[in-house]
């Protein structure tokens, strides 16, 4: 029998999955960056890892204002987290080396959002071959390194690289 090693997904079974209240809004009020997988801080906006990747270095960008809505940012906010996506991508390829990138946000819950009260855009690394047999027979994804593994990772690029 192969195993998977998953030892970062205790933490959502035993907690169930959820924290309390709105992770866009509850993590960057605490000053836990690493713990809370925070990135970067930026003026209206802010990038963190997602706890529960599609593949290593999945990115999420969300304003710290809490909406829904798109229309209800300011252009300035917009313009922001838009150079943050083009900063992600930079740090993701210089970091990772990807071959390509999904990037976009689902908006409601019918539309696949995990946080359907609070906007925020995904950033997702991919590498041919990244889908095999796994997630067609056995619904299961592989994930090859630990979230912290990723983080420093990225981390330590963002200081080599410095701002966008």
């Amino acid at each position: 029998m192969d195993r998977i090693w998953a030892p970062w997904r205790m933490q959502y079974i035993e907690e169930g999955g959820k924290p309390e209240g709105c992770i866009f809004c509850v993590f960057p009020a605490q000053d836990r960056d690493r713990e809370n997988l925070i990135l970067y801080r930026g003026k209206t906006a802010f990038v963190m890892l997602n706890s529960y990747p599609y593949n290593p270095g999945h990115l999420m960008i969300a304003p710290y204002e809490h909406t829904a809505n798109m229309y209800d940012l300011s252009d300035e906010k917009l313009l922001e987290i838009n150079r943050l996506l083009r900063y992600s991508i930079r740090l993701i390829t210089e970091c990772m080396h990807p071959d390509g990138f999904n990037v976009g946000l689902n908006l409601s819950r019918v539309a696949g959002s995990g946080v359907p009260d609070h906007i925020h855009w995904h950033v997702v690394p991919r590498w041919n071959g990244d889908t095999n047999f796994m997630p067609v027979i056995a619904d299961t994804k592989v994930i090859p390194e630990s979230l912290q593994a990723t983080y420093d990772k990225l981390k330590k690029k963002m200081e080599e690289i410095g701002e966008d």
